[in-house]
């Protein structure tokens, strides 16, 4: 079979498809990028780095790779730890080898030693930080933070004052851009209205 003409073969699936996985990436990437502390460029490149590298070595056409929420919290805490930005993409950048050399070896099995709970417990936590830091931002307040991913009460104060904070500093704007887009996430995935929006 003709390579080229594979590749095009199912151009007119394959473009629907990536504009949504883009749509998707983009937004995940860049908020990725800022629950670590890192620069959003980073986070975008790390999404297209991966998507290049797992689609070229994966056997699997409909695989989706790129940053993971649930390294958001070991990030800044390496960022913090190490203190230089290159150096940690050097670590980085060695732990990205490390993976690989572990996959040639057929070593993924040891991930099942790791109890499932343990997961579960580490991606709830980070879920709620991220969620929590977001807070501010969908009420459009955007003080400087003092703390970092790993601190549930990012501005100083500590206590639960902090966390009603930005209702005091409502922007309707931003407010309303927020409601209407957890609106729309709710709605998307019920069947009624699937029905009447086809891709």
């Amino acid at each position: 079979m003709n390579p080229k003409k594979n590749l095009f073969a199912n151009l007119k699936s394959d473009l629907p498809s990536g504009l949504v996985v883009f749509l998707v990436a983009l937004p995940l990437c860049l908020g990725i990028a800022l629950a670590s502390g890192a620069p959003f460029f980073s986070g975008i490149i790390s999404g297209i780095v991966g998507g290049i590298v797992i689609g070229a070595l994966s056997n699997s056409p409909l695989s989706v790779s790129g940053p993971a929420a649930g390294l958001a919290a070991l990030v800044m805490g390496a960022l913090v730890s190490i203190g230089d930005y290159s150096l940690f993409l050097c670590a980085v950048l060695i732990a990205g080898i490390l993976q690989i050399l572990l996959g040639l070896a057929k070593l993924g099995g040891i991930a099942n030693y790791i109890p499932s709970s343990v997961i579960k417990g580490m991606l709830t936590s980070i879920g709620i930080l991220i969620i929590a830091k977001q807070i501010p931002h969908a009420f459009g307040y955007d003080k400087d933070e003092k703390g970092n991913i790993t601190e549930l009460f990012p501005y100083g104060q500590e206590d639960m004052h902090e966390l009603l904070q930005p209702l005091q500093h409502i922007e309707v704007g931003v407010f309303l851009i927020c409601l209407l887009s957890i609106i729309i996430m709710v709605l998307w995935e019920k069947p009624f209205i699937k029905k009447r929006i086809k891709f």
